[in-house]
Order: C-alpha cells, then sequence, then structure tokens
C-alpha cells in the first residue's frame, strides 16, 4: 500500500500504559490535517510494503472481527475503544508486551476501504522544558521523555489493516512472553487470525534448506561449490524476480535426485515444498546480489555476482600446493573507501 494511493478518513487514539492501571481512551476522533494523515500513512506504507508484512484470515470465532464487521462511522469511536479494551486487558497481564497508543483509522486505498490498527510503542527520548520563574524569567532544562511515538522512519512492531470488502489483514507483528512463553500475541490473541510465513521468513527457511543439504553433501569448506550454489539462486532471483522451490531443487541439485528428495523433506515441515516466493523488496535479496569471501589470512573480498563467473573480471586458480590464488583483472581504476 503506498501512502500516495490512500486517503485517510478517520482516525482516533487510545492510551494504552499498562504502568497505569488503566487505559486512557478518547471519546473523540483526531483532526486529521495533513501532517497527522502523513505520519499514519508512512507508517502504514512502511509495513504493508515489507517483506516481513503477513497475509491472514480471521478465525471464525474471533471476537476482533466481528467487533471490525460491525463498525460504521455511527460506531467507530465505541469499537476503536473496545477493541483497545481488549488489547490492554492482554498488555496489563503480560508485562513483557510494551506500553503505547494505539491509533485506529479509516482508509481507502485504490478503491477498497480499510481500518488499520497501529500499536505504536513508546520509546525513551530527551527533550527541553521551559520553566518561568516567579519573578517572571525563564529557564531552560533537558528532560527525559519516555512516552515518546516512533518516528516516521522507524517500522512498527505490531499493525495491520483489514480489508472490509473480504476480512483479509495484512499484518506485522513481534514474538512477546505470554504466560511464560514466547508467542504473537496480536495475530494469536488480540486478533485471533492465522497468520502464515511472511515472504521474508519463506526466504529464510528455503534458502537455509539448500544450505544444509549442500553442507551435508559437499562439507562446510568447499567455498566454491557454496559460491555457486549462492550464484544459482541469485540468477534465478535475477530473472524471474521470485524463487520457485521447484525450480531451485533442479538446478542446485541437479546431478542428485537424494539431495533433491531430502530438501523437499525439510521443506515439506512448512509446507514449502512446492512454494513460490515472491519477495516484494530489495532488502530480501541483498544478501545475494554480491559474492563475501574471507581468507584464512583475514583479506576480505567482495564480488558482485554479475561479474563473478566473468573471466573477464575475476579468476580463481588452484596452485599445485592445494592454495588458492584470486585474480582480479582489467582494472581501470582504484578507489579506497
Amino acid at each position: 500500500m503506498q501512502k500516495d494511493d490512500m486517503i485517510m478518513k478517520a482516525g482516533i487514539i487510545h492510551i494504552l500504559d499498562s504502568s497505569m492501571g488503566m487505559p486512557v481512551l478518547s471519546d473523540h476522533q483526531m483532526e486529521m490535517g495533513s501532517d497527522l494523515g502523513d505520519f499514519l500513512k508512512g507508517h502504514i506504507e512502511k509495513f504493508t510494503e515489507n517483506d516481513d508484512v503477513k497475509e491472514c484470515q480471521f478465525a471464525d470465532s474471533s471476537q476482533a472481527m466481528e467487533l471490525l464487521k460491525g463498525c460504521s462511522p455511527d460506531n467507530f469511536v465505541e469499537t476503536s475503544r473496545r477493541l483497545a479494551d481488549r488489547l490492554f486487558s492482554i498488555m496489563n497481564s503480560n508485562i513483557d508486551i510494551p506500553a503505547g497508543d494505539m491509533a485506529v483509522v479509516v482508509l481507502s486505498c485504490r478503491g477498497k476501504d480499510y481500518i488499520g490498527i497501529l500499536k505504536l510503542n513508546y520509546r525513551t527520548s530527551y527533550t527541553h522544558m521551559t520553566k518561568t520563574g516567579e519573578d517572571g524569567t525563564n529557564g531552560n532544562d533537558i528532560i527525559l521523555q519516555r512516552a515518546i511515538l516512533p518516528g516516521q522512519g522507524q517500522r512498527l512492531s505490531e499493525a495491520c489493516v483489514v480489508d472490509l470488502s473480504d476480512g483479509s489483514i495484512l499484518l506485522t507483528e513481534k514474538k512477546y512472553e505470554v504466560n511464560g512463553e514466547k508467542r504473537l500475541y496480536f495475530s494469536e490473541i488480540f486478533l485471533e487470525c492465522h497468520a502464515p510465513l511472511s515472504q521474508k521468513s519463506r526466504m529464510d527457511i528455503v534458502t537455509r534448506a539448500v544450505e544444509q543439504v549442500n553442507r551435508k553433501y559437499y562439507g562446510d569448506d568447499d567455498t566454491e561449490r557454496k559460491m555457486e550454489v549462492k550464484k544459482l539462486i541469485y540468477k534465478e532471483l535475477e530473472e524471474t524476480g521470485a524463487l520457485d522451490v521447484e525450480t531451485v531443487k533442479e538446478k542446485v541439485f541437479s546431478d542428485s535426485p537424494a539431495m533433491q528428495e531430502e530438501l523437499a523433506e525439510k521443506l515439506d515441515k512448512y509446507h514449502l515444498s512446492h512454494t513460490v516466493v515472491e519477495p516484494r523488496t530489495e532488502k530480501t535479496i541483498k544478501k545475494f546480489q554480491k559474492q563475501h569471501l574471507t581468507t584464512d589470512t583475514g583479506i576480505e573480498i567482495t564480488i558482485p555476482m554479475e561479474e563473478y563467473g566473468n573471466p573477464d573480471r575475476v579468476e580463481f586458480i588452484t596452485n599445485p600446493d592445494g592454495t588458492v590464488s584470486v585474480l582480479i583483472k582489467n582494472i581501470g581504476h582504484l578507489s579506497s573507501k
């Protein structure tokens, strides 16, 4: 969801600071000026356009779903208060969940209507304060402020937008300790929705499984093989913009049905053996764009993937004594950072 496509229609904010013992719920909507609108749009764009975002569906028994389904302009404030009260009761019982404000917004984007729930966790920072003395003079001081909202450049830890046409959810979240175990409380307890793996998690699982199978059969010291595997994954991402597990399996382990089968077994545990991973952002695939090498003498070499394998640029030479030389060719200019 791009912020330029969003139109903010309504918004309200509630204070959920469990150290206060009770929430401070607003009775009125916020004045949705351009600055506030840009602030909220920026946060929504940042998490919805990230590969960590999850595409979820409500459980049939979800109380949050029932509240949102019944939301209208006439009861928007009351619906938001009930959602905030529900979230606060979870926070109040689990001290590991951080305090914050909860913004509930109604927006449209590309012809669809959404409700967004943004948990704005507090951060600690310093600000100035001016005091006026009894004699009318001013004194400036620096004070610690413990309830600073996240800046527009920060990604929220917990937030969602709900498509009101079909009830689908775009969600980002983080695990906190709940009743003694780490849980995704925002989806599992508050929203009661099914949260499948994000694109980033799928990418990590697939590439990690490929590395594990490769290490088992080729060992941990076969640097050339590791680089070749990385090159094949990069090429697939570069050519198709996605990572088809079936294609990767056949290309990376083309000469070993046993390795293909073992990879499929590993990915079956996550229901990913026939999936196509489609990353949204450059950040997710960035690690495949360069080969990073470190010698036993501590020298670090970084090779852009488009140059790796080009014999006119880089050559790896195995010497008679078993050592390896890296020859970098046709350099027109050297610079130092």
